[in-house]
């Protein structure tokens, strides 16, 4: 009995030795200020809330704690959030405290890129970084990590500046993202993706009248109809593409201001004059908005008979679109997930522009193809003159809308006109058709408009929303003079990030 109550006091005294440790341990940090977490060791469990690996924020609910060694439990302390404490090994590692380090800004997952993935520029990097930073700062970034500088700038979408820097050895780009994601200068860092502008061609002969019964998506879209109540007057639309022919009849005054966002200078592509054509077209054929007003964008580098873009030329493309006004932007490209390009379009939503992409023309079997697949964007298929799925088409949930892409005569570079197909001509009809919508009622959202596109269109294919069609084939009359049940305006569900190899 007598060894049972000394063992019993001897318990009561090491818990009360304990608590008073832990309690001049809280008190010295409750009299002074702020410490930032830097600890080395394994973190240990503060509470329900504490990450795995670490702890991002000022405390979990409730307040802060300090761990006592050897117990399970953690002390509360009361009052307001003092920072991050943690306590390893009985030890508590904290800064100096004249200099607390920087702790990481980076968000998200690492923008390493897949294993398998090959659509991207084999040795350069695109980092973000606070504008805050100074000059000497980056400078010794670059050097640290033995990269060579190729172009940067301020972005007023992230309010942040993205830097291109070249590897000039044999490392990875993988190895070097995930390197400089170890720097807590670094917001975020990744490849310099590749885009590809998305058609196929054939040549035709010149068209005769405007409205040429070779345009039939015309009547498909019910675009005559739609034009008695607006035509798109004076909304800017932003085509992000390969370069216009400003010259060409179709688009006679329609071209307000142009930006290249490439070092190179080159002469006006197809692809682009055929994109703004199918916007704003007004001789002898008709755009879906005869009157909107067209920001040429030059972010694609022809190829052939293809343009290739990359992350930072389409993130200055989006920049430039949003700072001078664009109401629609329309990305007639196609590539893999980028997460600096999600950004600056999630911004530009916010921002009230609407954003429309092409599906993509990988066909049947491709996986979801961007920017088309980001849930901020409205994706469009294409269809041909019977209605059916253009055959070269993608697929896939992340589809809102159809439009005709099949054989649709286009206006091309030098006054010249031809027969071409892809999703690249679909999105541009739906581009069009927003643009009246936002004459006739300005203040619509980007939300309301896909609404709207939605509640209206024809429906094809199995009944309902589907992966071909989406909600049906556009119709441009109803969808000026339908207004959106309230439960339609909802954000679509985003899609996942789907890692892919080259196609």
């Amino acid at each position: 009995m007598r060894l049972q109550r000394s063992a019993l006091l001897c318990l009561v005294a090491v818990a009360s030795l304990t608590f008073a440790a832990a309690d001049a341990v809280a008190q010295k940090y409750n009299n002074r200020g702020p410490t930032t977490n830097i600890g080395r060791g394994p973190t240990p469990n503060v509470g329900p809330s504490q990450p795995r690996g670490g702890y991002q924020g000022g405390g979990y609910r409730g307040g802060w704690g300090v761990v006592v060694p050897g117990l399970l439990m953690t002390i509360p302390q009361t009052g307001p959030s003092r920072g991050d404490v943690f306590i390893d090994d009985g030890t508590i590692n904290e800064g100096p405290r004249d200099r607390p380090p920087q702790r990481t800004s980076r968000r998200g997952p690492s923008g390493a890129p897949p294993a398998n993935e090959r659509r991207l520029v084999p040795d350069e990097v695109v980092i973000e970084i606070a504008n805050s930073v100074s000059p000497q700062t980056i400078d010794t970034l670059q050097r640290r990590f033995r990269l060579e500088r190729l172009e940067q700038q301020s972005f007023q979408l992230t309010g942040t500046t993205f830097y291109r820097w070249r590897i000039p050895d044999r490392r990875s780009v993988a190895t070097v993202v995930r390197t400089l994601e170890t720097d807590a200068v670094v917001a975020s860092a990744q490849p310099n993706y590749l885009f590809t502008i998305q058609q196929n061609e054939t040549k035709t002969p010149e068209p005769k009248t405007e409205g040429d019964p070779a345009q039939y998506e015309l009547a498909k879209l019910r675009l005559p109809q739609a034009h008695a109540l607006a035509r798109g007057d004076r909304i800017l639309v932003a085509v992000i593409d390969s370069g216009i022919d400003a010259t060409h009849p179709e688009l006679a005054g329609a071209v307000v201001q142009t930006y290249d966002a490439l070092e190179t200078p080159a002469a006006p592509h197809k692809h682009g004059t055929a994109i703004a054509g199918l916007i704003a077209a007004h001789g002898k054929l008709l755009g879906s908005a005869p009157r909107a007003q067209i920001l040429a964008i030059r972010a694609f580098d022809p190829r052939g008979t293809s343009a290739e873009g990359n992350t930072f030329s389409i993130l200055k493309s989006l920049d430039w679109a949003a700072a001078n006004g664009a109401r629609v932007i329309n990305m007639s490209f196609a590539g893999p997930a980028d997460p600096a390009v999600h950004r600056s379009l999630e911004a530009a939503r916010k921002k009230g522009i609407v954003l429309v992409a092409a599906a993509g023309n990988a066909g049947a079997k491709s996986p979801p193809l961007y920017p088309a697949a980001d849930a901020n964007v409205i994706a469009v298929s294409a269809t041909d003159a019977d209605d059916k799925l253009f055959e070269q088409s993608n697929r896939g949930r992340h589809i809102a809308i159809a439009a005709p892409g099949a054989q649709i005569l286009v206006a091309t570079t030098d006054g010249g006109y031809e027969v071409a197909s892809g999703t690249s001509y679909s999105a541009a009809e739906v581009s069009g058709i927003v643009a009246l919508m936002l004459e006739r009622k300005g203040d619509l959202t980007p939300d309301k408009v896909r609404a709207i596109l939605l509640a209206t269109a024809k429906d094809l294919g199995p009944k309902g929303h589907d992966i071909m069609y989406g909600a049906g084939l556009a119709d441009a009359y109803a969808a000026l003079t339908t207004e959106p049940a309230p439960a339609l305006a909802a954000t679509p569900r985003p899609i996942k990030r789907v890692s892919t190899g080259a196609r």
